[in-house]
């Protein structure tokens, strides 16, 4: 759900974004992160450093939102230039396409705090079907975004889980704690293929 912006190129990002928000008639949303594995960006010659990757994903972002506004951009930044750029075609949402921030720690929470929402990491790491995260510690981390918001724009907060078709109980308790999405998690370690069909056939439960 979550692209490490710094791997990427912000002007072709926003145009390939750009491109599918009017093929899917508005329906794009960008999730934007730092990148949990170093090794991702130095096998590949680009610095690893978490806090160079933070500017980058920051001014990453600046560069995405000036892009995807009607006007021509010029910015002259430490990682990022671009010299009086118009670009077409804009996407169908205005006044851009969303940005949910993912992560975890402070500095992820800040800035999601600027942006539309958080992607809440609430799944295990190690496949197996469970929640590293309570509903009450995801009221406490969106509490904090909340604290560090500027705006009176809705936030949009995504939970990962694993929920039953008929059982909608765990999906409520994440909404009441402020989770306004509820994704649920598909993945090979969770069950053999014909279970995973039957989940996705079965649709999202009914939380009322």
């Amino acid at each position: 759900a979550i692209t490490p912006l710094a791997r990427r190129r912000p002007q072709v990002v926003a145009n390939a974004l750009a491109s599918l928000d009017l093929l899917s008639g508005g329906r794009v949303v960008f999730g934007a992160g730092l990148g949990g594995n170093p090794e991702e960006f130095t096998a590949f010659g680009d610095p690893g450093d978490a806090k160079q990757r933070a500017a980058m994903l920051d001014e990453g972002l600046a560069v995405l939102d000036g892009l995807w506004s009607s006007e021509p951009v010029t910015h002259r930044g430490l990682h990022y230039a671009v010299e009086g750029v118009s670009l077409a075609p804009l996407p169908l949402q205005r006044p851009r396409i969303p940005i949910w921030i993912g992560g975890e720690g402070a500095p992820a929470l800040r800035r999601a705090a600027r942006w539309d929402g958080w992607l809440a990491p609430a799944t295990s790491l190690d496949g197996t079907t469970t929640m590293s995260k309570s509903p009450e510690r995801v009221a406490e981390m969106v509490a904090t975004i909340r604290r560090h918001r500027t705006t009176t724009a809705p936030l949009e907060v995504a939970i990962d889980g694993y929920s039953e078709a008929d059982d909608p109980a765990l999906p409520r308790s994440y909404g009441a704690a402020g989770a306004t999405w509820w994704l649920e998690s598909i993945h090979g370690t969770r069950g053999p293929l014909d279970e995973m069909m039957a989940r996705v056939e079965a649709g999202p439960p009914e939380t009322g």
